[in-house]
């Protein structure tokens, strides 16, 4: 069955380009993704599965594909959201919808799963067992999508999941993986430091924010050089300080947003005691008052080691001419909510190589000129048919 599905997937990678720019033309954002949705579901209309849509906590699709022999269940999983970024490229599919742009790659790794799941769907009868194809919104905004989907119930009888991301750490044909925790947890912060206004003349007379405001900037990057062992991960950003007033004005209030990173549970528990010993200090100090919004978005992302161990092998003995170097790549940063998932079913996550061609510094996804070369949607359908043949022993003469 393998080689099957690999010639019927090569056969249609023109239709998943096709696809792929007809998605980044039309790109919508998390939890407002209801044309996207209506057309992944169009795809399917006719087709011999079945079908549940708006699961979770937006317009999430799950189709389940039954084998011809009962046997194990897996999950494969496309996000489709897309981002408030204004497009700066320069493809002729570029976004028709203004602020909104596909800079993370959700266009590709939905144009690969739609083609790949039909082809499974035209192979069915072969495989001893079940696939549910997730068709996922709202990556991008917390509290995501893939948390109420795994909480949904849906996917309680799936004994593995996979998925892929598109990213710019190699040209298209090199695939990566990574064993255990592989992306960073993260956690939103919003702070309100409430003072006292008053004439910039008389600071004594008011009790100034933008100060206590600024000290807390200082204290809290000491979080990581400070209080985390070296050899562990972890990032504390003030993305937002916003405490524009007028010059000769003492600022009554300030408001601070930002992003915390962690590499897992552990981590997270330190940065976040010490986060809030700051915050009381802060007010204590400059006699301030602080409310303080903490809110653990993502969990650190798991890949679970065996599964990750069959994804490597399975993708190691491939010959192929699209997919040319399989290698381990490292821990990074960025997060995701497929940790959801892994929270709950052992699966793998693994990464799929887009740099365009002739590109040496390419942008990084969620950058508005960022761009994929085509043929990495391919190596995707390839990577992931791949890993369910030899999860169901399809690989076998």
């Amino acid at each position: 069955m393998k080689n099957k599905l690999i010639e019927m997937l090569a056969e249609r990678k023109d239709e998943m380009i096709e696809i792929r720019r007809y998605l980044h033309e039309h790109p919508e954002l998390s939890f407002k993704e209801e044309k996207t949705a209506q057309y992944i579901a169009d795809f399917y209309q006719g087709k011999d599965v079945e079908m549940e849509r708006n699961v979770g906590n937006g317009y999430g699709i799950i189709v389940t594909i039954n084998g011809g022999k009962s046997g194990k269940k897996i999950g494969l999983r496309a996000d489709f959201d897309a981002l408030p970024i204004t497009e700066e490229t320069d493809v002729a599919f570029k976004s028709k919808n203004d602020g909104v742009m596909h800079a993370c790659g959700h266009d590709a790794h939905t144009a690969y799963l739609l083609i790949l799941a039909d082809c499974l769907i035209q192979l069915k009868d072969e495989i001893p067992g079940t696939i549910k194809i997730i068709h996922q919104h709202a990556e991008e905004v917390p509290p995501g999508g893939a948390k109420s989907i795994a909480e949904s119930g849906r996917l309680d009888d799936v004994d593995n999941i996979f998925g892929i991301h598109v990213l710019p750490l190699g040209e298209a044909g090199v695939v990566g993986y990574h064993s255990g925790y592989s992306f960073n947890g993260r956690t939103y912060f919003k702070l309100k430091i409430q003072g006292v206004g008053g004439h910039g003349s008389s600071p004594h007379l008011a009790n100034d924010s933008i100060v206590a405001g600024a000290h807390f900037v200082t204290a809290v990057q000491t979080i990581v050089s400070r209080r985390l062992n070296p050899f562990d991960a972890g990032v504390v950003t003030v993305g937002s300080f916003d405490g524009k007033g007028t010059f000769n004005v003492i600022k009554d209030s300030v408001e601070l947003e930002g992003d915390i990173r962690y590499a897992d549970e552990k981590i997270q528990k330190v940065i976040a005691d010490e986060f809030q010993r700051i915050v009381k200090g802060v007010e204590e100090e400059f006699g301030v008052k602080c409310e303080l919004t903490y809110t653990a978005d993502y969990p650190p992302l798991y890949n679970d080691p065996k599964v990750t161990e069959m994804v490597a092998q399975s993708l190691q003995s491939i010959d192929d001419k699209d997919i040319t170097e399989v290698k381990e790549f490292p821990k990074m940063a960025p997060s995701d909510d497929f940790a959801y998932y892994l929270e709950k079913i052992p699966g793998c996550y693994f990464y799929i190589g887009c740099t365009p061609k002739g590109v040496e510094n390419p942008y990084f996804n969620h950058h508005p000129k960022f761009d994929i070369d085509e043929d990495a949607i391919l190596v995707a359908a390839k990577s992931v048919g791949q890993v369910v043949c030899s999860y169901f022993g399809l690989d076998q003469n």
